[in-house]
């Protein structure tokens, strides 16, 4: 035992047990170190790195406590499946603070993160199976877990495929970090503290993780599922219609309902040309519209849950493979895929060309390690550039704010040249300002913000104004002036 800390441990039906911790089995993330708990072999102990937050901690747990999702372990083989990690009971120390909790041992040696389910590159590295119904199946049990959340008012918020894992044996689904959901208690909700982009439903592009509820995991849950089926393509990535067109991000397509795989044809982008979509059930298609489009009712977890159970119950092997399965008379739609793809890697060979680039992207930078190096790169200059507008505003404001000092030691000039070419000279500089937000909008995080952009230009022309009061002297009292 590396450890000698005890705690208290209380249950939800308030009986207490002192607890020893065992030795520590993984350093944490954000939130808390996770130990063993000697005596439990079937519990691990989480202990917050921050307890300063000791009493809005203790509220969530105890709420999370007394409204646990019916979600039990799944015996397979023999062997039980705990497949979330719910706390169990809250930790105490001698004082009475929280400074944690404990919950079901997951062994997360034996999943694996539904990221690594979407490539096949990346199931064959690690061995797992290609077997498409496999990942239907996962995708089952993801909306199964969701809908089991929902039905405690809880709601998971940051869902993603990062965040969510299923144990490789059986893609059931094996899933930690509960204390960062949205909890539904008796007094009220404790939000989430999180939210990922490409995952953000476009409704709640202005709110914050705190106010998001279902509907974001709604439409989160409907992109993980796309992906599962789809061979790991986004339901907003695609190809853009115009060589020339503005290169957007997923989640600036997202904000704009520029989903390629419907009904009706994207005016921005055709879908991805690898994509299996045509050849999924009309059924899922419909909830695949519902979804993504504007103005369309979600299709909820148990919606999507009782979907998915039927179409693994009526799936068709694929002659020439046994791994594919299909969903109607179209046919097989990853054979398709697969027979384009060699099709057109054959006729790169045959030309004896290797393109410097497949669909706009480099090809040393397909592979996983350069994509994830250049995610990294991306998520650092987006932090830096978020810097930079705070610092912009900032001076921008103080700028205008003393902008009747700046002024002052030129007050003649300006005043030599009469209240019409002041108003001039003021008309061309908001123009100006307009132009600069919407030329830097891009590069700067919170010039994107259109409330904000709004505000700012108002801000100027109420300083200016003040300004131009200032330096021609013109009387608090303007009515006494009028005949």
């Amino acid at each position: 035992m590396e450890n000698d800390i005890t705690f208290n441990a209380v249950y939800a039906d308030a009986k207490c047990e002192k607890i020893s911790l065992g030795k520590m089995l993984n350093r944490g993330g954000a939130s808390g170190k996770i130990y063993e708990v000697v005596g439990h072999p079937e519990l691990v102990a989480k202990v917050f790195h921050n307890t300063k937050k000791s009493s809005t901690n203790r509220q969530k747990l105890e709420a999370m406590l007394l409204n646990k999702p019916n979600f039990p372990p799944v015996e397979t083989d023999g062997v039980y499946y705990t497949q979330i990690a719910w706390p169990e009971a809250l930790l105490e120390d001698e004082q009475g603070f929280c400074v944690g909790y404990m919950m079901p041992l997951i062994n997360m040696n034996e999943a694996v993160s539904l990221d690594h389910l979407m490539q096949k590159a990346v199931r064959k590295k690690l061995g797992l199976s290609e077997k498409y119904a496999y990942r239907i199946f996962a995708a089952y049990n993801v909306a199964a877990m969701i809908t089991s959340l929902h039905k405690c008012g809880h709601y998971m918020v940051d869902l993603k495929p990062s965040n969510v894992s299923v144990y490789k044996s059986n893609m059931l689904v094996a899933m930690v970090d509960c204390d960062g959901f949205s909890i539904k208690g008796e007094k009220g909700r404790y939000p989430a503290e999180f939210v990922s982009e490409e995952y953000i439903y476009p409704e709640g592009m202005e709110l914050s993780c705190q106010d998001m509820g279902e509907e974001q995991d709604k439409f989160a849950l409907a992109v993980i599922i796309f992906r599962l089926l789809n061979n790991g393509i986004h339901p907003f990535s695609g190809t853009p219609r115009k060589n020339d067109a503005e290169m957007l991000t997923i989640q600036n397509r997202i904000e704009n309902y520029n989903y390629a795989y419907g009904l009706w044809p994207d005016k921005y982008q055709a879908p991805h040309p690898y994509s299996i979509h045509e050849y999924f059930d009309k059924t899922t298609l419909e909830m695949f519209e519902r979804a993504f489009t504007k103005g369309a009712n979600r299709p909820s977890a148990f919606e999507w849950q009782e979907h998915l159970w039927k179409l693994m119950h009526n799936l068709r092997t694929c002659k020439n493979n046994p791994n594919h399965v299909f969903f109607t008379s179209k046919g097989c739609g990853l054979c398709m895929s697969e027979d384009k793809f060699y099709h057109e890697m054959h006729n790169i060979k045959k030309q004896k060309q290797t393109p410097e680039k497949i669909r706009g992207i480099e090809v040393e930078n397909l592979s996983q390690e350069k994509i994830s190096i250049n995610k990294a790169i991306k998520k650092a200059l987006e932090s830096k550039m978020q810097k930079i507008s705070y610092a912009v505003v900032l001076v921008y404001m103080l700028f205008f704010g003393f902008l009747h000092i700046i002024l002052s030691p030129i007050e003649s000039v300006i005043k030599a040249g009469g209240i019409g070419i002041q108003m001039i000279v003021t008309t061309f500089a908001m123009l100006g300002i307009n132009h600069l937000i919407h030329r830097y909008q891009k590069q700067l995080p919170l010039l994107r913000s259109k409330h904000l952009t709004d505000m700012l230009q108002v801000y100027a022309l109420i300083c200016i104004i003040i300004a131009l009061v200032s330096v021609n002297d013109i009387p608090h009292n303007l009515l006494e002036l009028a005949p």
